[in-house]
Parts: C-alpha cells; structure tokens; sequence
C-alpha cells in the first residue's frame, strides 16, 4: 500500500529508540527515550491554506528532526508512521 499526505502534510519514518548508550549499557524498553530523528517517506503538494501559499521544502529520502509531540501514529505493513505537518519539521539534517 502507498500512501500520500495532502496539502501541507509529511509522512515520516521515525528511527528506533537507542537500546544501547555510548558507553556500551542496555537500556530497558521503559527508559529508552522516543527519537525525534525520522526519514522522510512521502510529501504532499503544498496549495493555499488560510489564504497564504504553502511551497514544499522537503524531499524523499531526507532525515528531519521534528517536534516531539506532533503529528498522528500510524502503523502500515508493520512499521510505525508519523504524518505531520512541515511546520513542525525543525531542522534537515545534512551528513
């Protein structure tokens, strides 16, 4: 199944929380942190909301840092989906 946000939306692939700290120490379920660190899967078209012009600024593929508690959870085919809006996307991360 393929899916495509509307308007302004974004869906995202969040990565997994760390099971592991640096330092080489299991973490259990219950403390590891949500990342806020997801790949872009699907962009929608941007169009004209409240009157003003939405253009677009990601791309598939990319790696964004979003705000933690946006969007709506989804799982499709197994895995867990965020849809989001791009306002809440705060940063592209560049290797």
């Amino acid at each position: 199944m393929k899916i495509k946000p509307l308007f302004d939306r974004v869906v995202i692939l969040p990565k997994e929380a760390e099971k592991e700290t640096a330092s080489g120490i299991i973490l259990p379920t219950a403390s590891q942190e949500k990342s806020q660190i997801a790949t872009v899967v699907a962009v929608g078209e941007g169009g004209t909301m409240d009157g003003k012009t939405v253009e677009m600024k990601l791309k598939v593929g990319q790696e964004v840092l979003y705000t933690k508690y946006s969007g709506t959870e989804f799982n499709l085919d197994g895995k867990k989906y965020i849809v989001i809006k791009q306002t809440d996307i705060l940063a592209v991360l560049e290797k």
